[in-house]
């Protein structure tokens, strides 16, 4: 699903115009993009969390030379779905 199918989405729930929509839509995304760069926990109830953490430096192995190699620290995202999200998933219904 791309972000045009998300505006079409809304679109057909909601009656208001395409425009509004996709105006809808960009500010939640946008909003999300800041808050997690800001490095804060997004907690979405009944769908799940997204949460930046730092990795360490470590040590790590170029896959075709065996060399070891330094892969330097960084933030990553990580997504952790909710338990209701997972049933849905998996049973394809709201438990």
């Amino acid at each position: 699903m791309t972000k045009a199918d998300i505006i079409e989405k809304v679109y057909e729930r909601m009656g208001i115009s395409k425009r509004e929509c996709a105006e809808i839509v960009e500010t939640v995304l946008e909003t999300m993009k800041e808050t997690l760069e800001k490095g804060e926990k997004i907690k979405i109830s009944g769908f799940g969390n997204f949460v930046v953490r730092q990795k360490r430096e470590r040590i790590g192995r170029n896959p075709h030379t065996g060399e070891a190699i330094t892969i330097s620290s960084r933030r990553v995202l990580t997504f952790k779905a909710s338990q209701v999200l997972k049933n849905y998933v998996n049973e394809g219904k709201n438990s």
